[in-house]
């Protein structure tokens, strides 16, 4: 306990005798600006919303929205019919129009995150994914949630490496 009690103490006096001096390094007397380190990605045709970027690159990483099983090129969002499969297949190809809107590939995918709306559909959506992603696919996560966008039954978000 003594030796607590004497950490504290020389903890408190080192805090103490710091101070907190303006920064000269930068110029002027306003608040630094932060330049925006990022490029939206909205490739043509592919559905979005406005309260979202389809995607967003900063450095070499490019982070996809997630995606639905949207027709490509409807001025209305609308899912493709058929359920989980197709969905899954339209949902793919919308990310690969985006990773190829960025100029990736699927291969060039490190994460990606599965949203079902039903957790049992969990086998047909893996094997439309199992489809593109044959050999090295990237790391993901996979969770059952409700009130997906358009009532979609999956939503896949990802996150890309650029080379």
């Amino acid at each position: 306990m003594r030796a607590r009690a004497g950490v504290l103490a020389l903890a408190a006096l080192a805090a103490g005798a710091c101070t907190l001096e303006p920064r000269t390094d930068r110029g002027g007397d306003s608040a630094p600006t932060r330049e925006t380190h990022k490029e939206i990605i909205q490739p043509e045709g592919v559905a979005r919303l406005p309260v979202f970027s389809t995607a967003v690159r900063t450095g070499d990483l490019i982070f996809l929205s997630g995606q639905i099983g949207t027709v490509p090129g409807t001025e209305t969002p609308t899912l493709v019919d058929g359920g989980v499969t197709p969905e899954t297949r339209q949902t793919m190809e919308n990310i690969r129009t985006v990773l190829a809107a960025a100029d990736l590939t699927l291969d060039d995918l490190v994460k990606c995150t599965v949203f079902l709306a039903d957790i049992a559909d969990y086998a047909a959506m893996n094997q439309v994914y199992l489809e593109f992603f044959p050999a090295d696919p990237p790391a993901r996560s996979a969770m059952a949630g409700s009130g997906l966008a358009l009532g979609a039954r999956v939503e896949v978000e990802c996150i890309a490496a650029a080379r």
